[in-house]
Formats: structure tokens, C-alpha cells, sequence
């Protein structure tokens, strides 16, 4: 019976330890995303994103499928430094779906000359050969 328990609290010490690290490496992906975005490279920022057809991004102005039409939308959106400004998250839940995959909650915030502006996200993070991508992204 001891050696069961014991088993069994091994697992799930285990498990913790193995979540945790994935929700670091879920944060580690979106605080480089802040600081690539920070330095005003968004090719650099889109590298926490799926590099991937079925890739997809809701905002105020609908759905936009794919990596290169995300990609595409954010240069449009935020054609230069100022239109960027400085880019801040706060992670409110990251929780664990599967083993690959992680439903992430959270604020964005831009502090700009032009104006501040900020909104909610959520994100649905994929591991996808050994790495964390956001494969679907809802922010408004």
C-alpha cells in the first residue's frame, strides 16, 4: 500500500512540475512577444503566433485566417512606432486544456503618443513540435 501511495504522489509531483514549466514557457513566449513588439519589430512579435495556414486572429474587424494575412493586418494596423508605442500584459489565467495544449486569459495595454488604448485577449496556445504557438487568438 506504501509503495501505491508513494507511486502515486511521484506522479502527481510529476505532473505539477510538468505544468509549470509549460505555463513558463507560455509566459516566456508572450514577454518575448512584449519586448519584440516593444522594439518595434512585429515580424519578431509574430514569431509567438502558428506559422500556419489554419492560424487564426479575431478583432474588432473579424476573423483573419492564416500567418502571412495576420502578419499582413498588424503592419496595416500599426504602420509605425508611434501607431505601436509600448506594449504591456497582464496574464490573468493560464490554464491547462491537454498536454498540448493551453487556454491563456489576459489584458493588453499600448501606452502611446497618439493615444492609449488596451483591450482582453484570449489565446489558445498549441505545443507544436516541442514549442508553445498561439494557434487562435481573440482580441478586443
Amino acid at each position: 500500500m506504501k509503495k501505491i501511495f508513494l507511486l502515486l504522489l511521484l506522479t502527481i509531483a510529476g505532473y505539477l512540475s510538468h505544468a509549470q514549466s509549460d505555463e513558463h514557457a507560455i509566459r516566456s513566449v508572450l514577454a518575448a512577444q512584449a519586448a519584440a513588439w516593444n522594439n518595434g519589430s512585429i515580424d519578431e512579435y509574430m514569431h509567438g503566433y502558428w506559422n500556419n495556414d489554419s492560424l487564426v486572429f479575431v478583432g474588432k474587424s473579424g476573423p483573419t485566417y492564416g500567418y502571412q494575412q495576420t502578419l499582413e493586418r498588424y503592419k496595416k494596423s500599426y504602420s509605425d512606432t508611434a501607431k505601436m508605442g509600448k506594449l504591456s500584459f497582464d496574464i490573468l489565467q493560464v490554464r491547462r486544456l491537454s498536454s498540448d495544449y493551453y487556454f491563456v486569459l489576459g489584458k493588453w495595454a499600448l501606452k502611446r503618443s497618439v493615444g492609449d488604448v488596451g483591450g482582453s485577449f484570449t489565446l489558445l496556445f498549441r505545443r507544436i513540435k516541442g514549442k508553445w504557438r498561439i494557434v487562435a487568438d481573440h482580441s478586443s
